[in-house]
């Protein structure tokens, strides 16, 4: 027998109608968070039901059956008693199991409609927080460095790969968001299909995501920062505008810039929009917006003001040959390194799912942010990127602020001006986004025990999660400050590629083993061929993995063991789920209903 036993699942025939208990309705039993679901009041240890009042209707016992060790069955419903340890079953087998334990469905809908977070954000505020988190570091930063180290020219054909694998990971977050509108985007998608260890995992790698991202965002924010007072005339000290760690791409290998000292103005952004988020999510997404509305004017400036300065020599060779032996220097090779480089620029459309708990129509809603937001900025990114390569020579790129690095070159200097300004809207947007998401995921992990209760508390008059936003605001500050933008942002794609391929196999594990949850969203395809989105899906996120420096995975592969000791050390042991299963089925005194 194998060291987890025999599984076997246990469907009905046809499913059944039930009738509710005659009981009075309990007082914590809120509407649900689908119209066309409400909740079944059982007792208070065992809240399993939402029932369908359509079609779509739930067994009695959706039941799966285990052998545990010593040939005793486990059951495996929606209640507290399957999570415990069964009499008979061996130490082993107990201890493996919790690995592998799965959120119940029905315990995350319950979340949805007790989260206390309040509800502010409509369908295009969503929207808005996609566009203010995707169009940013990626255009304005990154860029220039993938064309300069890996792709030259070719780097608009990065971009359209990178965002093809965009839009099937865009799909796949549709179907999960709308049918899970719980904050903590892919960690809480991983626990309800592939159990805690796996949660675990992709909850710690997406620090690599949004807090490394932040701080990624904030090195390229401090390039334009002094790309505009030199716009005006003003030249800031270059030893408090960069960090004291360069990093040399050719030798893979740190470098100490004795000229720098401590990036200040990268610091100090973060600071302040740490202090923002912890206000609230209101005043946030309307200061959001306003930025979004504003980089996207500049943006369009920057391409019709730049057009008619695109030289067509600097396209030639358009994928210039590798000269260095290193293959993913240049070639058709380079193309999916740079490619990997500037997914980067795509992460910002799975910002949108942290933000569930705070959005007034999680189904609906949720798949009009994601892929709404995920195509507008293709579009721009594509045309910048033909723009950028053709005005200025793309070895002239390897920059921190290569859209200023092409302006210049018009001599257009009130261009310069809107540009830079432009730029540092954008890059704060990104970086509103990216520290509004991280504190979510860090509140939905300590409410499920895995990280200490004191990450899961509110601010008792804002209503937002300040612990964790404080703690997320300072770490990246410091990263921001003292880090290379070539480490912080290969990390961040990696990290990011990793959630995108659990994501896509969420979806296929979910749709088999829960066909009975309605999907205000699925992904579309007759038959079988909705499998085509999330297959091709995790085999593009797996290349493009593959394709990355090795120092880069190898660092990824350091932090997540660093997880690893963090969760045995503390996660495995306080785990709700699994150490108090009644806490996470009866979590009714410790949220209160969300402020509509």
């Amino acid at each position: 027998m194998s060291l987890i036993g025999s599984l076997s699942i246990r469907f009905p025939t046809r499913p059944q109608l039930v009738t509710p208990p005659q009981i009075k309705p309990l007082s914590i039993c809120t509407p649900p968070p689908y119209p066309s679901l409400q909740w079944r009041p059982l007792s208070l240890l065992q809240r399993k039901a939402i029932k369908s009042t359509n079609s779509h209707m739930y067994p009695d016992v959706d039941t799966k059956m285990e052998e545990a060790g010593g040939g005793v069955k486990i059951n495996y419903t929606a209640s507290p008693e399957s999570y415990e340890r069964q009499p008979g079953e061996t130490s082993t087998h107990y201890y493996a199991r919790r690995l592998i334990a799965v959120k119940p469905m029905e315990a995350l809908a319950y979340e949805a409609s007790h989260s206390g977070l309040k509800r502010a954000l409509g369908r295009w505020d969503l929207i808005f927080v996609g566009i203010g988190a995707i169009i940013g570091t990626g255009i304005f930063v990154l860029s220039g460095h993938a064309a300069a180290n890996n792709a030259g020219p070719a780097v608009v054909i990065s971009f359209v790969i990178a965002g093809f694998a965009s839009a099937l990971a865009a799909l796949s977050y549709s179907e999960l968001a709308a049918m899970i509108p719980v904050a903590g985007s892919a960690y809480t998608y991983s626990y309800a299909t592939m159990g805690e260890f796996v949660a675990w995992i992709i909850g710690w790698d997406l620090i690599l995501e949004y807090a490394v991202g932040a701080a990624t965002v904030a090195v390229g924010w401090s390039g334009y920062f002094v790309a505009f007072f030199s716009a005006c005339g003003v030249e800031l000290s270059s030893s408090w505008t960069n960090s004291p760690l360069g990093w040399d791409e050719a030798a893979q290998t740190f470098t100490v810039d004795k000229t720098g000292y401590f990036n200040v103005p990268g610091f100090v952004v973060v600071i302040l929009l740490t202090i923002l988020l912890t206000i609230g999510i209101r005043e946030s997404a309307m200061f959001n917006n306003i930025i979004v509305v504003l980089k996207l004017v500049v943006v369009v400036i920057f391409i019709f003001g730049s057009a008619r300065f695109v030289n067509p020599a600097n396209w030639q060779p358009f994928v210039p040959p590798s000269t260095d032996g290193d293959w993913h220097h240049f070639g058709v090779a380079g193309i999916f390194a740079a490619a990997q480089q500037i997914f980067f620029a795509y992460i910002g459309f799975d910002a949108v799912t942290t933000a569930a708990l705070e959005s007034k129509d999680p189904p609906r809603d949720l798949p009009i942010g994601i892929i709404g937001s995920l195509l507008i900025c293709t579009v721009f990114y594509i045309v910048v990127a033909l723009v950028l390569t053709g005005v200025a020579p793309y070895q002239h790129l390897n920059v921190k602020a290569p859209i200023a690095v092409a302006v210049t070159i018009t001599g257009q200097k009130w261009l310069l001006i809107i540009v830079t300004l432009g730029a540092l809207a954008g890059l704060t947007s990104v970086m509103l986004i990216l520290l509004l998401g991280q504190p979510r995921i860090f509140y939905s992990m300590a409410k499920d025990g895995l990280l200490p209760p004191i990450f899961g508390k509110l601010h008792p008059r804002f209503r937002t999660p300040y612990v964790p936003t404080i703690i997320t605001g300072v770490v990246t500050a410091i990263l921001g400050a003292f880090l290379p933008i070539d480490i912080l942002g290969n990390m961040t794609s990696v990290g990011t590629l990793l959630a995108f391929f659990l994501v896509h196999v969420g979806v296929l594990v979910l749709r088999f083993t829960r066909p009975d949850i309605p999907r205000p969203f699925k992904i579309p395809g007759p038959g079988y061929f909705w499998m085509v989105v999330p297959i091709i899906g995790a085999a593009t996120s797996l290349l493009l993995i593959v394709v990355s420096e090795t120092t880069t995975i190898w660092r990824v592969l350091i932090w997540l063991a660093l997880g690893l000791v963090i969760y045995f050390s503390y996660g495995y042991w306080h785990s709700k789920i699994n150490t108090d299963p009644r806490s996470a089925f009866e979590q009714s005194g410790e949220y209160e209903d969300a402020v509509l």
